[in-house]
């Protein structure tokens, strides 16, 4: 199938899977005949009142990508130089892809554009580790040096809140910092970078090596990949989160499923979500392998957007007839609440299926799970349960925002209560500094570290052996309803018995 796609004319099949079950849906497989036209453009010799240039349909990520290298026409398979709209990098990644850029192009080069460079240190930020404190000087020393308009700078360790420009997680941050914008094209040094597609646009994950020459050029070589479509229909349960979504997602295909492939997210349960939650859907496609993930731009993206950016934007969208390596098919009111067990995040089963599990702690942060939304949906579930947790629970808000969002803003259905109050209440551990915490394991002075062999119940978005610190540690990964849930049981818990 991959090969016909990158001919210039075909009649192709598309799998269409209709995944509508509880559990483990099995596949019903329907072929669609696509034809695709090969295109033929206008010239000066050809009358365009008689035949005119033919369009062939493309899809979201073909569209943007071909703007974005300045093509009438893109298939996948095309390689082609792509005008880069944003880059990003951090305290990991940041001092590798600096050393590379300043080798190939000169000690005293200047960066392609000083406004399209976002540099947000937030990995291992609250440590003593000299190491992970001198990459931070690394970026500060560049940024001064290059006159970076966006740098997050964080320099008192003892107290965030007295650093003003500290945001905290780079994807949160670029999200509501207003760097994320329909139809541009987003890069970054980390694998997660693909939260960004749900603002309608194409993000991914680079190299050091590339973010180097982007960081000189502001180009880069890319691919286009080929898409493939989920379409979630159906009212989403009170007890369910995106990433019950996303988990049941990797779950079907595998997590080399969509491998270089564009994952694009459509259907009325899609259009229902907020912008936050839809960034947990499109954080975890690189989880299976996925290129990019994609949310078309709706009323909700452009109100999200309303005060963060002043720059112009303009959202594209897939053709009608636009080509789809396989859609994928859900009946999200049917779906129950997921975990992926140890060690891999297709390692799909039912919550209720692992009640069995004794767990020792309870992990709720990172990009996947630390957003605003993700902390009022855990505040919902001690509410709930007027119980104490019987674990350790940690609690790690993304960015200094969300920090501010967990002491201010009141819980619907609370008398007015805040998240903070609530956690405090169920006996969880005060709200941490934002950063992405112990989602990478760090030094071993990291905030919730697993230094040694533990069970952790965690919001955030992957459980391969070693992630969160001790190789021997096991990681249940699962939605914050599923999170809280389990610490008030000490158990794997199903959500449901509490919100229902």
């Amino acid at each position: 199938m991959a090969s016909s796609l990158l001919s210039p004319s075909f009649t192709s099949f598309i799998h269409t899977k209709d995944l509508s079950l509880s559990t483990f849906p099995s596949q019903r497989c329907h072929k669609v005949v696509s034809r695709r036209i090969s295109c033929s453009v206008a010239t000066p010799q050809r009358q365009p009142s008689t035949t005119g240039s033919v369009k062939t349909a493309m899809t979201m990520t073909e569209k943007i990508l071909a703007r974005a290298s300045e093509k009438a026409q893109l298939s996948p398979g095309d390689n082609v130089w792509v005008n880069v709209d944003i880059l990003m990098t951090h305290d990991v990644c940041g001092p590798g892809s600096i050393g590379i850029f300043k080798k190939e192009f000169g000690e005293d080069a200047k960066v392609w554009d000083r406004e399209k460079v976002v540099i947000i240190p937030d990995h291992y930020i609250f440590t003593s580790d000299e190491r992970a404190n001198r990459n931070v000087d690394i970026l500060r020393d560049f940024c001064h040096e290059q006159n970076i308009k966006y740098f997050y700078d964080i320099k008192d360790l003892s107290n965030f809140k007295a650093n003003p420009d500290y945001k905290g997680v780079c994807h949160i941050a670029l999200a509501q910092e207003g760097h994320c914008r329909p139809g541009e094209v987003l890069l970054g040094t980390d694998s997660h970078t693909c939260t960004a597609g749900a603002f309608g646009q194409f993000a991914t994950g680079i190299g050091n090596t590339d973010a180097g020459f982007v960081l000189g050029t502001g180009k880069l070589l890319l691919k286009a990949p080929p898409t493939l479509r989920f379409v979630m229909d159906g009212e989403m349960p009170s007890y369910l989160l995106s990433k019950d979504l996303i988990l049941q997602i990797i779950g079907e295909i595998s997590v080399a499923g969509a491998t270089y492939k564009s994952m694009e997210f459509v259907g009325t349960t899609v259009e229902s979500l907020n912008m936050e939650e839809r960034m947990t859907l499109c954080n975890m496609v690189v989880e299976a392998g996925g290129k990019n993930g994609v949310v078309p731009a709706d009323s909700t993206t452009f109100k999200y957007l309303e005060g963060k950016t002043s720059l112009p934007y303009e959202p594209v969208y897939s053709d009608q007839q636009a080509r789809f390596l396989s859609e994928y098919r859900f009946d999200v009111s049917k779906l129950e609440p997921l975990v992926a067990k140890p060690h891999s995040p297709d390692n799909r089963a039912l919550a209720r299926e692992c009640k069995d599990v004794k767990i020792d702690r309870v992990y709720i942060g990172s990009c996947t799970g630390g957003k605003t939304e993700d902390f009022m949906a855990a505040a919902k579930v001690f509410l709930a349960s007027g119980k104490k947790v019987k674990v350790p629970t940690f609690l790690v808000p993304a960015t200094q925002k969300v920090w501010m969002d967990v002491y201010s803003i009141p819980v619907p259905g609370s008398g007015g209560k805040t998240c903070s109050q609530i956690f405090e209440e169920a006996g969880c551990d005060t709200p941490a500094s934002p950063s992405c915490g112990a989602c990478l394991g760090g030094p071993k002075d990291t905030y919730a570290r697993m230094n040694e062999p533990m069970v952790c119940v965690s919001t955030t978005n992957r459980n391969f052996p070693g992630r969160m610190g001790h190789k021997e540690g096991q990681i249940y990964l699962a939605s914050p309803y599923t999170a809280a849930a389990s610490a008030l049981t000490g158990y794997v818990t199903d959500p449901r018995e509490f919100l229902q």
